[in-house]
C-alpha cells in the first residue's frame, strides 16, 4: 500500500469568527491511499481547541501511514483503528484523515458508495444548516440574508459576543422565515445563558449549542433545565465515553469527526447517544470536501446536520457530496464517499 499526503492553506470566503477567535484560512491535511490500483482519499482540518495543528498532524502521518501499509488491507478496520490508537492515542485529528482515507478506499475497492457498505438509507439525510460567524451585525445580517435567498432554511448563528442580541436581531431581520440555531461555542457563564435564553426564545432560536464552558456540566444542565430550547453539547461531548455524563445535562450531542478520532469512533458517538435517549447533530470545522464527504455518509443516522464547512471556503481543490438546495444528495455518489479533485468532477 502507497502513501502521500498535502498540507492546504485554503482561504475562506469571508473571515470566519466565533466567540474564541477569527480565522481566515483553513489549515487541511490530505492523505491518499493506494491499493491494487484504488485510491482512497481522507483529510482532517484539526483544532488548536484541541491541542493538534496542521504541522502535528503532518508530523504524525508518516508513522500511522507506516501502520496502516504495515496491515496492507483497507477491510482490516477494526485492527487499523486499534493500532493507530496505540500508536498515537492522544493525536484524533491525524487518526481521523487516516480513517477517511481508509474507508473511502474500502468502499471504492467494493464499487460501493459508503452508506451502501454500510447499509444507511441515504433519504434519511437532513438538511443542513448554513453557518452566519460572528461579525458586525450588519455583515452578519448581509451573510444570513444570502444564504436564506441561496435555499438554506436553517441558520446556525454564532454568538458570545458584547452584543449578541443586536447580532441576532439583525439576522432575524434579514431571514424572517429561517430556522435559526445559536452556538456560543462556550462563552457565557450559565446566569448569563439562562438570562440570554428568554429572549432567544422569544426571537424563535430552535437550538442553543454550548452556551457553557465545556467542563461545566453542571452549568449545562442548570441551562437545560431552564429552558424549552433544546440544548446541544459540543465542546463537552468529545468521544463515546462522553455521552453518559452529559445525557442529562442536554438534550442533543455534536459530533465532528476531528473530535472523536474517525468514521467508527463517531458512529459509537452516535448509538451512544441513541442508547441514552439522546437527539444528535453532525458538526464540521471550516474544512474541505475532502473530509467532509465521509461525514455526510453517516448524516442518515442523526436528527441534526450542520456540514456546511467547504461551502464557507473561497476554492477547495476537492469536490464532495452534491447538495439539493440544502441536503446532501448521497445518491449522486458512485463509490466510496465520494471525494475526488475538484478538477475531475
Amino acid at each position: 500500500m502507497n502513501w502521500s499526503a498535502d498540507r492546504y492553506d485554503l482561504p475562506l470566503s469571508n473571515p470566519f469568527g466565533i466567540s474564541r477567535e477569527t480565522s481566515e484560512t483553513s489549515e487541511t491535511v490530505v492523505v491518499e491511499l493506494t491499493y491494487e490500483g484504488t485510491t482512497g482519499i481522507g483529510a482532517v482540518t484539526p483544532s488548536a481547541y484541541y491541542d493538534e495543528s496542521a504541522a502535528s498532524v503532518a508530523e504524525t502521518l508518516p508513522s500511522l501511514c507506516e501502520v496502516v501499509a504495515r496491515i496492507g488491507d483497507p477491510h482490516a478496520q477494526q485492527r487499523i483503528e486499534r493500532e493507530l490508537g496505540e500508536r498515537a492515542p492522544d493525536q484524533p485529528a491525524a487518526r481521523t484523515a487516516l480513517s477517511i482515507a481508509v474507508h473511502d478506499l474500502a468502499a471504492r475497492s467494493l464499487d460501493l458508495p459508503l452508506y451502501r457498505q454500510w447499509g444507511l438509507d441515504p433519504d434519511a439525510v437532513p438538511p443542513t444548516t448554513y453557518t452566519v460567524g460572528i461579525d458586525t451585525p450588519e455583515r452578519m445580517a448581509e451573510k444570513a440574508g444570502t444564504a436564506a435567498d441561496s435555499g438554506f432554511g436553517r441558520l446556525k448563528v454564532k454568538l458570545g459576543t458584547d452584543d449578541d442580541r443586536a447580532r441576532l436581531d439583525a439576522v432575524r431581520d434579514a431571514a424572517p422565515d429561517a430556522e435559526v440555531r445559536v452556538d456560543a461555542n462556550a462563552a457565557w457563564t450559565p446566569e448569563e445563558a439562562i438570562d440570554k435564553a428568554d429572549w432567544l426564545a422569544d426571537a424563535g432560536v430552535t437550538m442553543l449549542e454550548q452556551p457553557v464552558d465545556a467542563d461545566d456540566i453542571g452549568g449545562l444542565r442548570r441551562v437545560t433545565d431552564a429552558t424549552e430550547i433544546p440544548v446541544a453539547a459540543d465542546e463537552s461531548c468529545v468521544t463515546a465515553s462522553d455521552v453518559p455524563r452529559v445525557a442529562d445535562a442536554c438534550d442533543i450531542v455534536n459530533a465532528k469527526l476531528v473530535k472523536c478520532g474517525g468514521l467508527r469512533p463517531a458512529m459509537r458517538l452516535l448509538h451512544a447517544a441513541d442508547a441514552h435517549g439522546l437527539d444528535s447533530m453532525l458538526g464540521c470545522m471550516v474544512e474541505s470536501n475532502a473530509s467532509i464527504a465521509a461525514a455526510v455518509h453517516l448524516a442518515p443516522l442523526v436528527d441534526y446536520v450542520d456540514l456546511d464547512g467547504a461551502l464557507l471556503l473561497a476554492s477547495d481543490p476537492y469536490a464532495g457530496v452534491p447538495l439539493d438546495g440544502a441536503v446532501f444528495d448521497l445518491t449522486a455518489v458512485s463509490a466510496g464517499t465520494g471525494v475526488r479533485r475538484a478538477r475531475d468532477a
